[in-house]
């Protein structure tokens, strides 16, 4: 029905049928999000690992929707070779494997799943110091080995340590709390100001930080300013004994200079979850300075990769692209201004994104005065860059007036609803 009427023209039905806008999910998106495209009459295609650049161009041709996780990189290239890319989702929590400058430049929203995989990550933490205190990983590669060790030497209780976060963001505050519950003292750093929560303590400066924690867990973003963070002279100020941790990017610590700073005990131990360079799949080999060392824990990036949080991400990023779809909603789009919207009701709903340059608003309301059109509602929401207007017409109109409103001065993109 939806296809008849867009084809006819009939009961004033001018949007894109659903069933023509395709969506393209790569890299194991979870089933959950898959189905929930599928059900809300959209098609969908799904790709089990990554693309490089020339396949996803290639791949995007005609896509109106594309989702991925961490490895697919779409770059500025990408996005200028999808013209009818409307919107990426990320089903993760970082976007810095999308170029978010040239997203906004095209109009494309981009929405990801910050506070799905939270739970995951902390209980990986959690672990993993508990791990690296009871230096478990050796023993039991020594078990493996037919020997015999024990021994209570080197092995610490968590209780009464002071855990050291950097970055006390949904995952960092989250971590301190579970650490508190453990008996541990909690101090953190963080760039933004943030509310403490229970009894952790706010520290001044990194530095300050890595001096009077026992364990360092590192909860920071992917921005370039955060590359090599950990280095030689910061791993020099580190507590002597003290364990690192390290669940956030890859290019946060300096490899070489970890290994040194093990190979000299400066650091006793640490754990990894993220590197620099990662495999692009599961065939490919992997390799690190690290390999080797004692009371090290490299684990494959799977902060994040528990079935809870794979489900939870695939609901929450398909929920995100069905309220854009839908409605036009950008509540949690990273990249354009946020604008929660209800459902379309008894109208039709005109969506135009544009760059934030004087006189847009002005011009678009008078091509809709000019086209005769009686506008219900409007909203605008502007950000350094990009503007969002989203206005609610009566249905008595003729389709083809609202042509000029794709010439208004600034348009980066346009779309009808209902």
């Amino acid at each position: 029905m939806d296809e008849f009427l867009h084809a006819e023209g009939l009961a004033g039905r001018w949007s894109y049928p659903r069933a023509r806008i395709r969506i393209l999910l790569l890299e194991n998106v979870h089933p959950a999000a898959v189905e929930r495209l599928h059900d809300a009459g959209y098609s969908v295609e799904t790709v089990k690992g990554a693309l490089d650049e020339d396949a996803l161009i290639e791949a995007l041709q005609g896509v109106h929707v594309l989702g991925v996780r961490s490895k697919t990189q779409v770059s500025a290239r990408v996005l200028e070779a999808a013209p009818r890319l409307m919107a990426i989702a990320a089903f993760c929590i970082g976007t810095n494997q999308i170029d978010l400058d040239a997203a906004t430049a095209k109009g494309v929203a981009v929405f990801n799943a910050p506070y799905s995989n939270t739970r995951s990550v902390v209980e990986l933490a959690v672990g993993l110091t508990i791990a690296l205190m009871r230096d478990v990983a050796d023993k039991s590669a020594a078990m493996h080995r037919g020997e015999w060790n024990k021994s209570a030497t080197g092995s610490r209780e968590l209780r009464g340590k002071t855990l050291g976060i950097v970055g006390y963001g949904a995952i960092g505050s989250q971590l301190s709390v579970l650490a508190e519950g453990l008996g541990m003292r909690v101090i953190f750093h963080d760039l933004t100001e943030r509310l403490a929560l229970g009894n952790a303590r706010r520290m001044a400066s990194l530095d300050a930080l890595l001096a009077e924690s026992d364990v360092i867990s590192l909860h920071v973003d992917g921005r370039t300013d955060n590359t090599a963070l950990i280095d030689a002279a910061r791993l020099s100020k580190i507590k002597p004994g003290a364990l690192l941790l390290n669940l956030s990017r890859g290019h946060v610590v300096d490899i070489g200079a970890l290994a040194q700073a093990l190979g000299s005990g400066r650091v006793a131990g640490a754990a990894l979850d993220v590197f620099p360079e990662e495999p692009a799949t599961n065939a490919d080999p992997f390799d690190s300075p690290l390999r080797g060392l004692p009371n090290v824990i490299l684990t494959p990036h799977i902060g994040g990769s528990t079935e809870e949080a794979q489900e939870a991400i695939g609901e929450f990023a398909a929920e995100r692209l069905l309220a854009y779809l839908n409605r036009g909603d950008t509540t949690f789009c990273v990249n354009l201004p946020n604008v929660q919207l209800a459902e379309v009701s008894g109208a039709h709903r005109i969506l135009h994104i544009h760059r934030n340059q004087p006189g847009v608003l002005a011009e678009l309301n008078r091509e809709l005065a000019a086209a005769g059109l009686n506008i219900l509602g409007q909203h605008l929401k502007t950000d350094e860059r990009t503007g969002y207007v989203i206005t609610d017409v009566d249905r008595d109109y003729d389709p083809e007036s609202l042509r000029t409103l794709r010439g208004v001065a600034g348009t980066l993109r346009f779309r009808m609803l209902h």
